[in-house]
């Protein structure tokens, strides 16, 4: 009877999967819009950043990758039954998370405080910036919900099926946003003058 209960979770779940990784896939098409609507505008004129980036951006970058890592513990320790290392590391995850929006939020700070970098600039290209940042940092709001779902459940006692399925949905989401960010430092960077 368990088994076919848990065969009915799986039936259940894999429309669930499929709209998330249509989620991510439009996401992932939003970023690169705005990317090339960057290139587009600074094409050919003398409109770029021209702004050294904080180094609270390198900061954060290193913080969202080291929580990729927690994040696979976790899920590798909820495939083992290890619950409590599960719930470790997912709490880590999330620390690190909230860690990485505050440096970016620091990172703005830097930006308009220190360097006289705004939102609404004479220079477009730098607006960019914060659309690229915030835009960014509504995703690590999303993917701190799912890792808060996760973390439910797996103090709720939810059957192992729906317990993976937490983790891989998060874990999916978590790991597209850290690669995203990685990109758009990357782009940023060779954006910079």
């Amino acid at each position: 009877m368990a088994q076919i209960q848990q065969d009915k979770d799986r039936l259940s779940l894999a429309p669930k999967k499929f709209n998330m990784w249509l989620f991510i896939f439009t996401s992932f098409m939003f970023f690169a819009a705005l990317t090339s609507g960057f290139i587009v505008y600074v094409g050919g004129k003398t409109h770029g950043l021209n702004v050294i980036l904080p180094s609270a951006f390198r900061y954060s970058t290193a913080v969202i990758a080291f929580s990729s890592i927690t994040l696979f513990l976790a899920s590798r320790a909820a495939k083992r039954l290890q619950f409590g290392k599960q719930r470790l590391f997912l709490w880590l995850t999330f620390a690190l998370g909230v860690g990485f929006f505050a440096i970016q939020i620091y990172g703005w700070y830097i930006l308009a405080y220190k360097m006289e970098v705004y939102f609404i600039d004479p220079n477009a290209s730098r607006s960019f910036l914060y659309v690229f940042t915030g835009m960014h940092l509504l995703h690590i709001i999303a993917g701190l919900l799912l890792i808060l779902n996760t973390l439910w459940g797996s103090y709720h006692n939810k059957p192992q099926v729906i317990n993976l399925y937490k983790m891989e949905m998060s874990s999916i989401f978590w790991h597209f946003v850290d690669i995203i960010w990685i990109y758009l430092y990357v782009f940023l960077l060779l954006n910079q003058y």
